[in-house]
């Protein structure tokens, strides 16, 4: 490989091509790796970091190499990283530690009188849940567990009843905290605090746009969203039904109050605060009964294998982006958008639109590290405040986990689901709430003030 590699760097060193050709050659190339290396099925981890390797080499020799190291050597050195594992570790604490089915169960027979009842269940336990984990995976899986065969039983549509809980699963990776948007704000070296607050509306905004939605389909389609029987509602008291969610969610808001309340006083760092919360996650699993060593075995490894498979791409698109940057990558690609003509928000619609498109086939951290090296520098160039665009790319990064045909929510639930339903149905359960997504995300590109307020108040 290496021959192979010193031969290739011979013939574009020999080359007669300009310099600033041969750049653009090379940048061209480092991207066609990237392209060929997905297409191929390969990790993109190793695609990424592989095509920042090859083409330094190509470019520089050895320096090239060492540029690749370094910068993978600086990602190491991110403080904020270490939320990460913490963060982790709190979300397979809490999904072990059952919070979410004594919740569920109270509230969805708290709302089950009304029509779509179980459905306001699903969004407002997904919506905590969301502020407590921070991985889709856990949340899709765990929400889903618990309400599709109730949803399902109850005379649901299937759709509805799966687009709901991809929808609202999916709220974990946008509602802080959530290691996407440690990530995000790593790598767009803004404050990890201050996001968690700029998504803060956004999050919450989806959610109400969600349950908009379901109270005004299941009044108009009163057969997609059924309301409880009274025989089922009999089951439980109203008085149980009552001091019962408030008693289970107790424990959720007191764990949310303390991870982000101790950011937003300026008591702890997010990195500190994301300790907290999987000490007290770890404590919320005794309370609830739910402690053993195996438990504790399994959230450990659980949070390892998660860990590294964040790390290693990361580590990779540092690899990839330091190359891309030597390159000049960053300013070819900004010269040539400002050329277009087209301004700063057909620039930013640009970005927002590959972002849409790149979550059908890839995840949030892929397209993050592809998009970011590439269009940072330009929404720079034409004044964006980088909090915004990171919290706004947040909001539309919801997408990618529903969009199919590769959204892994769908698949989560798929999984969930009896055979006889076909995940064609799920596909069409998405689209409504992928468009409020779209919206959501549209009123946030408009009205500023809907990201930045809240975390211009935060304590510096």
């Amino acid at each position: 490989m290496t021959a192979i590699l010193e031969q290739l760097q011979g013939l574009v060193a020999a080359a007669e091509i300009p310099a600033g050709t041969l750049g653009v050659a090379l940048i061209l190339g480092l991207f066609g790796l990237m392209v060929v290396g997905l297409v191929l099925g390969q990790e993109l981890a190793f695609v990424l970091g592989g095509a920042g390797v090859i083409v330094g080499w190509l470019a520089w020799g050895t320096p090239g190499v060492t540029i690749a190291m370094t910068k993978i050597y600086d990602q190491m050195q991110s403080y904020s990283m270490v939320a990460i594992p913490m963060f982790v570790l709190m979300a397979n604490f809490l999904t072990h530690s059952k919070v979410a089915d004594g919740l569920f169960e109270s509230i969805r027979y708290l709302l089950g009188p009304l029509k779509g009842g179980l459905g306001l269940a699903v969004i407002l336990v997904s919506t905590v849940f969301a502020a407590t984990t921070g991985i889709v995976g856990a949340s899709v899986v765990t929400m889903g567990m618990l309400s599709l065969p109730v949803l399902l039983r109850s005379g649901y549509k299937p759709s509805l009843a799966c687009g709901m809980v991809c929808a609202g699963g999916s709220l974990g990776i946008l509602i802080p905290p959530s290691i996407m948007l440690v990530s995000m704000g790593s790598y767009a070296e803004v404050s990890v605090g201050k996001i968690f607050f700029a998504a803060m509306v956004p999050g919450l905004s989806l959610s109400l746009g969600y349950i908009i939605y379901l109270m005004v389909v299941c009044h108009i389609h009163p057969d997609w969203g059924p309301a409880m029987s009274p025989e089922e509602l009999a089951e439980m008291p109203l008085k149980k039904r009552i001091t019962g969610s408030l008693i289970n969610l107790i424990p959720p808001l007191i764990l949310i109050f303390g991870v982000l309340g101790s950011i937003f006083g300026g008591i702890a760092t997010p990195t500190e605060a994301a300790g907290i919360g999987a000490l007290f996650s770890l404590i919320l699993a005794i309370f609830y009964k739910q402690f053993s060593w195996k438990m504790l075995y399994e959230s450990l490894i659980d949070t390892a294998k998660t860990t590294a498979m964040v790390f290693i791409i990361l580590f990779g698109a540092a690899a990839f982006t330091g190359v891309f940057m030597s390159l000049d990558g960053d300013q070819i690609i900004a010269d040539w958008v400002l050329s277009m003509g087209i301004g700063k928000w057909g620039a930013f619609a640009i970005m927002m639109v590959i972002m849409f498109l790149l979550g059908m086939f890839i995840d949030w951290l892929g397209i993050v590290m592809i998009v970011f090296p590439i269009f940072l520098p330009i929404m720079d160039t034409f004044g964006f405040d980088r909090l915004w665009l990171v919290a706004v790319s947040a909001t539309l990064l919801q997408t990618c986990f529903m969009t199919p045909p590769f959204g892994f929510a769908l698949f989560y639930v798929k999984g969930i689901l009896p055979p006889s339903i076909k995940i064609q149905e799920v596909y069409r359960g998405v689209i409504p709430f992928i468009i409020i997504i779209c919206i959501v995300t549209a009123l946030c590109a408009v009205f500023p003030p809907l990201v930045t307020w809240l975390p211009s108040m935060l304590a510096s």
